[in-house]
């Protein structure tokens, strides 16, 4: 009855040891050795001879194999959260004021209550599962849980996952940019000066500012640009919140701002009271919130809400390069994350739909240029979040590149040559797509509506219910029954998501899907 517990105990550990012998009642030798880098990592002594590891990478001439994660991680807990919440955080907060006026105030904090609590409950899966095979990787996960097929599934999800949230990013610096350049320099729109291309731009941008981050060894060291992202995004929201108290309800359209509509103003005002009346009732109901509301457009909200917290590639990353780690130290930085996360979306979307009510538009952004296209502030917050989702994308990279390396080369070192080429080669695929593929977005809202629900959802949860051992926890126990419950849920946001992306491509709709 040992000699499983015995040979699950044979892995090592990135650095840090798991006092898994004595939970397990196994009597464990416990062996420091010194891997090539100089890492002290702290090796099982397993009498049977090292079978965990040569079932999981075969070891050639007797070698240990090297992992991607055999080092010491050094990143601080601050610089680990500020990471994680740049994850995180994503472009779907210009869209969360349209959401909220789509399902009420109160059911928009519950949605965004329940999918918070669910993204942390999905980490603390991933955590335990890491913590008990000694595994910081998503899709070693996905192969000790299910072999080399768990491994591929993994490792495509977080690939088309990764590569869709990029593309949507360089998206919105390929049509925004040359927007907010036009308006600081009053340029005619119709000019075919180079800088207003938005092709050039989005090169440009690529090269000279993601690639340059892209090509960083560690995670870790893009804590610093990872805060300065966040500062972006707290501008944005704060420019939101000023801007409630600035703009009155119901607003005056830019283009009516003439001397035409003015004199219409004045004439209409020696009206009839009848009419002053009806007036005031119609700005009445446009200024009114919604508590709670079901229309037509209610279902596409819950992805865009589902998908609103979407960090799981990230997380076993970070988990890695965090100093002195453990698993309650790491969900402590996953909390925080998501609850400082939550907050700002929250009241994002709320101001943001307090200022416009139902006038708001799927892009908060765009609802500003109908009052005043030419606003400093406005203008100002479109090169904070230009900036923000800018340095979102190497962060992003990330797992992609990590999970190529794991797939395709899983017992090579790291090498310099292999990690600049693979970058280059993602953001050239990824630049070409939002260059010459108009309809990319729609393309990855059935990537998105597919491989999100899997890494949130799906994922994390089988591989917890086949890496933690039926002994320790046995099929009917309550953390097993509640992962089965979890996997249920995320089969059931994919079916709906895709159910919602078919019927609006056959109604000729043109709304999102959720994306993060």
């Amino acid at each position: 009855m040992m000699e499983p517990a015995q040979s699950e105990m044979n892995i090592l550990f990135n650095g840090k040891s798991h006092d898994l012998g004595g939970d397990m009642g196994v009597p464990m030798k416990m062996l420091p050795e010194e891997d090539h880098n100089g890492t002290q990592t702290v090796r099982f002594d397993d009498p049977d001879g090292g079978l965990e590891n040569e079932e999981f990478l075969p070891i050639a001439d007797g070698k240990k194999p090297i992992r991607f994660t055999d080092f010491e991680g050094k990143t601080s807990f601050g610089m680990s959260v500020f990471n994680l919440g740049n994850a995180i955080m994503g472009s779907g907060i210009l869209g969360l004021a349209y959401a909220m006026a789509n399902t009420g105030i109160l059911l928009f904090l519950f949605l965004l209550t329940a999918v918070a609590a669910l993204s942390s409950y999905s980490v603390h899966l991933l955590l335990k599962s890491s913590g008990i095979v000694g595994i910081r990787a998503y899709e070693q996960l996905g192969y000790r849980a299910f072999g080399t097929p768990g491994k591929m599934a993994a490792g495509i999800a977080i690939t088309l996952q990764n590569i869709g949230a990029m593309s949507s990013y360089l998206y919105i610096v390929k049509s925004e940019l040359p927007l907010v350049i036009q308006a600081f320099l009053k340029a005619d729109p119709n000019s075919d000066l180079w800088y207003l291309n938005g092709n050039y731009l989005v090169i440009m941008v690529s090269a000279c500012v993601i690639l340059p981050l892209a090509l960083m060894k560690q995670l870790g060291y893009l804590g610093y640009t990872s805060g300065f992202s966040l500062s972006c995004m707290v501008f944005f929201l704060s420019a939101v919140i000023y801007k409630k108290f600035q703009i009155p309800c119901p607003f005056e359209e830019y283009s009516t701002n003439s001397t035409a509509a003015h004199l219409s103003l004045n004439v209409s005002s020696h009206g009839n009271e009848y009419t002053n009346n009806l007036v005031h009732e119609d700005d009445d109901s446009q200024c009114s919130p919604g508590l709670f509301t079901i229309n037509s457009q209610t279902a596409y909200t819950i992805p865009i809400l589902a998908f609103a917290f979407v960090c799981h590639p990230e997380v076993l990353p970070i988990y890695t390069e965090l100093r002195n780690p453990t698993q309650k130290k790491m969900q402590k930085v996953s909390n925080i994350s998501i609850f400082v996360m939550y907050t700002m979306y929250f009241l994002a979307a709320l101001f943001g739909y307090l200022t416009f009510y139902d006038n708001v538009e799927p892009e908060l952004l765009h609802t500003y240029n109908r009052i005043d296209p030419y606003d400093t502030l406005i203008l100002c917050v479109r090169v904070a979040v230009l900036t923000a989702v800018t340095l979102t994308v190497p962060i992003v990279l990330f797992p992609v590149r990590r999970a190529i390396q794991q797939m395709a080369f899983p017992t090579k070192s790291f090498n310099w040559l292999r990690h600049i080429a693979i970058a280059i080669i993602l953001l050239t695929i990824i630049n070409m797509l939002v260059i010459f593929a108009p309809n990319i977005l729609g393309i990855f809202g059935i990537i998105g509506a597919t491989s999100a629900p899997c890494l949130i959802f799906i994922f994390p949860a089988v591989f917890y219910i086949r890496i933690v051992p039926k002994d320790e926890e046995p099929m009917n126990s309550t953390p097993k029954i509640l992962a089965v419950c979890f996997t249920a849920l995320g089969v059931s946001f994919m079916v709906m998501s895709l159910s919602f992306i078919f019927i609006d491509w056959t109604t000729g709709g043109a709304h999102a899907a959720g994306g993060h």
